[in-house]
């Protein structure tokens, strides 16, 4: 069947006189008045990306405490330096800083900003080790040699 004077939108019958146009994709008008004219109902806005997924469904949280990652690489380097004869003094200096970001990045975890308590423990300790412990055996071996001498 075909239609030689097709209707709106060049598909479909043309429309009848006095009635609708037909399709259910048409909305009815509203009479003039005030205001905007009707333009039926809309699509909703879509909602942020993320409220798309549901419950359950998120990623795993990476581990957010810069402080106690600086402390635990601070404590590192520390440990090596102080190890070393002629680098002991950067060790001792490394080691603080190892201590004070260790403490910072603990208490951040213990409030629960932060997720790596462990790594910040690491730094905590491996600070301590370089700034008191590694010193001191390095100068009771110094002073044991020179007694021996």
């Amino acid at each position: 069947m075909s239609y030689s004077n097709p209707g709106p939108g060049d598909y479909g019958p043309p429309p009848q006189p006095g009635r609708a146009p037909a399709g259910g994709y048409a909305y009815p008008q509203s009479a003039p008045g005030y205001g905007y004219p009707n333009q039926g109902p809309g699509y909703p806005a879509a909602p942020p990306i993320g409220y798309l997924q549901g419950p359950g469904y998120g990623m795993p949280t990476q581990p957010s405490n810069g402080m106690g990652t600086a402390g635990l690489v601070l404590g590192i380097i520390g440990v090596v330096c102080s190890l070393t004869f002629f680098l002991w003094f950067f060790g001792v200096i490394l080691g603080i800083l190892g201590i004070i970001f260790g403490a910072i990045g603990r208490g951040k975890a213990n409030r629960g900003e932060a997720t790596n308590k462990g790594s910040a423990t690491a730094g905590l300790v491996l600070g301590i080790t370089a700034t008191v412990i590694l010193p001191l055996l390095g100068f009771l071996a110094f002073a044991s040699l020179m007694s021996l001498a």
